[in-house]
């Protein structure tokens, strides 16, 4: 059951560090001179403070022990996936400080999942659980692995990670609650979306800050333990519907790459939002654009619980009509 009393606690506070935190990092990145610069390969045109994610996670690390602390029912794994958040949060922070080799960031990451699979028991998705047990455990993993750089990938324009954010959990946490009443994925999904008005404050185009690696890495990680465990608990179709943006732009470009003979992992302008933004579309549009469509694909991942043929080609039209109008878009507004 969900305790609501702790659950709102929990929530303020991670609005409450973040709003705060993200505003003093503000002015802490820019003296430090901890920028964004403006390059061939970027969607902003000014130098931008980086790192505004160490906001994001303090808040999650301080709001997930409140809520049980206050009473709430906790998770068994908490405690792993906060030393997960913080392995990751240190190593994208100096990577967001002096840059890493993509080789370094990758091994880390991967360490993190090998642990946290490792750690805690976790029961895999529906079409995996016929194989042996280490192939479907490492398919998960690997499956986690591309959500995490997805994430990081996808996180190019103001505003775009935290709307995102917003509608992958508050989406699973609709679907736990109509399909079950209360689940305790429900509250850190609940705790994680709190901190995210408190980012967009200053994220919200014009940003003031971006969000960093430190940021988005450590978000992929969390969202990707939460749409993992819920896929492992019977819910694998609402678990792919809801943050299906993200998952076709990221892997739609991604093979356009590789077939191209492209480097992967460094940095570029080919995303389907990315396009709209450099065809006159500004960030605000986009950003509020994709999550209108979360906001949609929440709704088909609910109805994929009773008619989950028709969500996901209905899911699938929507979302290949969006990748699509984003990369044809011709309007002429500023950026």
């Amino acid at each position: 059951m969900i305790e609501y009393g702790p659950l709102i606690a929990a929530c303020a506070t991670s609005f409450a560090v973040t709003a705060v935190g993200t505003g003093l990092l503000v002015r802490i990145l820019a003296r430090r001179g901890i920028m964004d610069l403006p390059n061939p390969r970027s969607s902003h045109e000014r130098a931008t403070p980086r790192g505004g994610g160490l906001a994001v996670v303090a808040a999650i690390v301080a709001a997930l022990p409140l809520y049980m602390l206050a009473g709430g029912p906790g998770l068994a794994e908490t405690g792993v996936i906060i030393c997960g958040i913080l392995i990751l949060a240190a190593v994208s922070w100096v990577d967001d400080v002096r840059g890493l080799p993509a080789a370094v960031r990758l091994a880390a990451q991967a360490v993190c999942i090998a642990g946290t699979l490792y750690l805690v028991p976790l029961s895999v998705p529906v079409p995996l659980s016929a194989l042996p047990n280490i192939l479907s455990l490492s398919l998960c993993g690997i499956a986690w692995l591309w959500f995490i750089n997805l994430y990081n990938f996808m996180d190019g324009i103001d505003g775009i990670t935290g709307i995102e954010t917003m509608t992958v959990t508050l989406g699973i946490a609709a679907v736990l609650a109509v399909a079950l009443g209360s689940h305790v994925l429900i509250a850190p999904a609940l705790i994680i979306a709190a901190a995210m008005p408190g980012f967009l404050i200053w994220n919200w185009p014009p940003a003031k800050i971006f969000m960093g690696d430190v940021g988005s890495v450590t978000l992929g990680y969390l969202l990707g333990w939460i749409l993992l465990r819920a896929s492992g608990e019977g819910f694998l179709l609402p678990a792919l519907l809801i943050p299906g943006y993200y998952l076709a732009d990221a892997t739609l470009t991604l093979c356009r790459r590789a077939l191209r003979g492209e480097k992967i992992w460094q940095a570029h302008r080919q995303h389907a939002y990315q396009h709209a933004v450099q065809n006159g579309m500004t960030h605000g549009a986009v950003s509020l654009q994709v999550g209108l469509l979360g906001v949609t694909l929440t709704g088909l991942a609910v109805l994929s619980l009773y008619y989950p043929w028709s969500a996901f080609i209905s899911a699938v039209v929507i979302t290949g009509a969006v990748v699509h109008h984003f990369g044809q878009n011709k309007s002429q507004q500023p950026n």
